[in-house]
Formats: structure tokens, C-alpha cells, sequence
């Protein structure tokens, strides 16, 4: 079965690739800029906002399933309007297609949990932009694709999220981490299995893939702080509602349902960032 990774140079993308490799596969992937790292996969460039490319590298790749692990941020164009692109692609040629959503798609306002069920009603750009791909994945491909929604993803420090804890507690870089900014973040090695997991499921729909934990992003910083040899002291705290900065504040993915589908255990941030951090492979 080939699968073909949009995104493969990026943080997400790029631990899809690091596990297909091992698993003695040869991952095809996307890049925009320049490739990625391993050796081990074949690479095509790709812009989402080229349907004539797109299409090239479909017809080339000849894919059974296709993971958009893609992050355009708030750019419209990238994130929302390749992303549709992508899934109008992927129905015309019947391929399964696994979109990677994001937390972001919710407002953190009048619910304790969101569960699969429930709704987007975004807050910002970026999650109006994914919200929009949801929507027209599940009605290009209700029946083979799968969303799924995933919170802050950290590895073994080299997230965007760990990066910014580390110049914070040495002083390179101004900001602070809010104490009311509630998310549950996901090890990037348990979501790139589990994603895997999905990419052989027949099921279509959504899936949430974060962690049990529900932190605040100074709390994280502390944990990340502590593994990484930083003193948590060092980290300035802000509260995110004082600033006027648009978003939900309190956005807690409920993953259990798709938890009990799945062989791989979704960690909670507590535990993957106990000890010391590991060095890289």
C-alpha cells in the first residue's frame, strides 16, 4: 500500500516518514521547500495552492491513502484552500485520504470536553481555515476519510512549543506562557503511530488524538523547563484573557473514544515529560 505524506519535511510530517522507514517501508512525501532529511523516502515538491501539480504528483505516486500533515498556519490559500483541493483530488481519484485538524477548530466556550462529536466553531484565522477543511472532507469523502484532531504537539525537543520554553528561560527571547491557556498535548511519536494506526482503519469520520492531560501552556513550560535542565523560575507567566489575543482559552480534546480503537497509547504530557529528555535517533 503506498501512502504518500504531504507535509513530509515538517515536525509532524517528518516523524511520519522516521517511523515508516524503520518499519522497512518506503514512504513517498511532500516537501515545499526543501526535502526532508531521510534518505529512505522518495520526495516530490509540491504546492498546495498548484492543482496542475497536484495532480502530477497523484498521477505519478498512484497513492492508496494520503495523510495532509501539511501547516499552513493562518494562510488561507495553504491551509484552507489546499487542503480542499487536496480532498477534491483525493474523491476524484478514490484515494483514503487522513486529514490532520487541529484543536483550533474549537472556542474553548460553554463545554468541559469536546468529544468527536462535537461541532467546529472557531475563533481565530487559522481555525477557521482548518474548520473549512473539515467541512469539506467530510462531505467530499464521507466514506473514506478520516479527520483527525490533534492539540499541541512536543517531542524531544525540537517542537515549536519546546524551542520557545528554552530561549524564555535563557533570556533570548521576550513573551511569556499563559496560565489560562488550557490545551492537551500529544508526543509527536505517539500521534505519528496512531495516525498510521488510522491510515488502515476502513473507518471513515473523525478521530482526536491528544493527550490526557489537560495543561495550562505555563504549566507545560514547566514540565519541558524541568527535562530539558532549565530553571521553571526563569519562565514569565501571563494571562492570555488580559491580552485581547483572539482564540479559545480553555480547549480539551476529549480522545477516549478513539483511544479504545487504537493499539497505540496517547500519553499525557506529565508522563512523556518525566526524566530527561531523549537524545535523538
Amino acid at each position: 500500500m503506498t501512502v504518500l505524506i504531504i507535509g513530509g519535511n515538517g515536525f509532524l510530517g517528518a516523524e511520519l516518514v522516521r517511523q515508516a522507514v524503520s518499519a522497512g517501508l518506503h514512504p513517498v512525501a511532500t516537501f515545499h521547500s526543501r526535502p526532508g532529511d531521510d534518505d529512505g523516502a522518495t520526495w516530490h515538491h509540491l504546492d498546495l495552492r498548484d492543482p496542475l501539480r497536484l495532480e502530477e504528483v497523484l498521477d505519478t505516486v498512484a497513492p492508496a491513502v494520503v495523510i495532509n500533515a501539511t501547516s499552513g498556519g493562518a494562510d488561507w490559500a495553504v491551509t484552507a484552500e489546499g487542503g480542499i483541493r487536496l480532498a477534491q483530488a483525493a474523491a476524484g481519484h478514490g484515494i483514503r485520504l487522513v486529514h490532520v485538524s487541529s484543536d483550533a477548530v474549537f472556542s474553548g466556550t460553554g463545554r468541559d470536553r469536546y468529544d468527536e462529536s462535537c461541532l467546529p466553531d472557531p475563533l481565530t484565522p487559522y481555525g477557521a481555515a482548518k474548520a473549512a477543511v473539515e467541512t469539506a472532507v467530510r462531505l467530499l469523502c464521507p466514506d473514506t476519510a478520516a479527520v483527525a484532531r490533534t492539540s499541541l504537539i512536543i517531542g524531544n525537543g525540537r517542537s515549536e512549543h519546546e524551542r520557545l520554553v528554552h530561549a524564555l528561560a535563557d533570556g533570548t527571547r521576550q513573551g511569556a506562557l499563559f496560565t489560562d491557556d488550557i490545551r492537551c498535548p500529544v508526543h509527536v511519536t505517539d500521534l505519528a503511530a496512531a495516525l498510521w494506526e488510522i491510515t488502515r482503519f476502513d473507518a471513515a469520520g473523525v478521530f482526536h488524538l491528544a493527550g490526557p492531560d489537560a495543561l495550562s501552556r505555563y504549566e507545560l513550560g514547566e514540565l519541558i523547563a524541568r527535562r530539558d535542565g532549565f530553571d521553571p523560575a526563569r519562565l514569565p507567566s501571563a494571562r492570555r484573557s488580559d491580552t485581547g489575543l483572539p482564540g479559545g482559552l480553555d480547549v480539551r480534546l476529549d480522545s477516549r473514544a478513539t483511544q479504545q480503537k487504537l493499539r497505540t497509547r496517547l500519553r499525557g504530557a506529565r508522563e512523556f515529560l518525566s526524566g530527561n529528555r531523549p537524545e535523538p535517533t
